[in-house]
């Protein structure tokens, strides 16, 4: 399954506000400069995970963004279906291709690409902020010893 640029950029943000939990709120600047992103597509993005409510935004001098819920109550894929278009049990099950046919091939392999993502998401799905900014912060430590 692979992901958007947008999608990715995203992944990147809630990962910076699952470090930074209620301290303060995360910057669309500070993120953009971290990850060498544009802060005019970073901003777009902000802007899609408020109203999908992952995030929540502050106006103001101290204001910026911040995670809607904890970090331990919102998944990797929380995140992805906020910018990737469909789940897997949302799928026409004929794409018009005649994939859908029951001897068919191709039918056969749609089958399994669809298991494979069902397989995908459900990882994405086991996996917390607050693990993923965990995991994180453990290899970050790792490199600087």
């Amino acid at each position: 399954m692979p992901l958007r640029k947008s999608t990715r950029y995203a992944l990147y943000a809630a990962l910076e506000m699952a470090r930074e939990g209620a301290a303060a709120p995360v910057t669309v600047t500070r993120v953009a400069e971290r990850y060498s992103i544009h802060e005019a597509a970073l901003a777009k993005v902000f802007q899609r995970l408020a109203r999908a409510g992952v995030a929540v935004s502050s106006r103001g001098v101290k204001g910026g963004y911040q995670l809607a819920r904890r970090p331990s109550q919102l998944t990797v894929l929380d995140v992805i279906e906020a910018f990737e278009p469909c789940s897997p049990g949302h799928r026409d099950a004929d794409d018009g291709s005649g994939a859908a046919c029951a001897g068919d091939g191709a039918g056969r392999l749609r089958r399994l690409f669809d298991e494979v993502d069902d397989t995908v998401r459900c990882a994405y799905a086991a996996v917390t902020l607050e693990t993923l900014a965990g995991r994180t912060a453990a290899r970050l430590q790792e490199t600087r010893e």
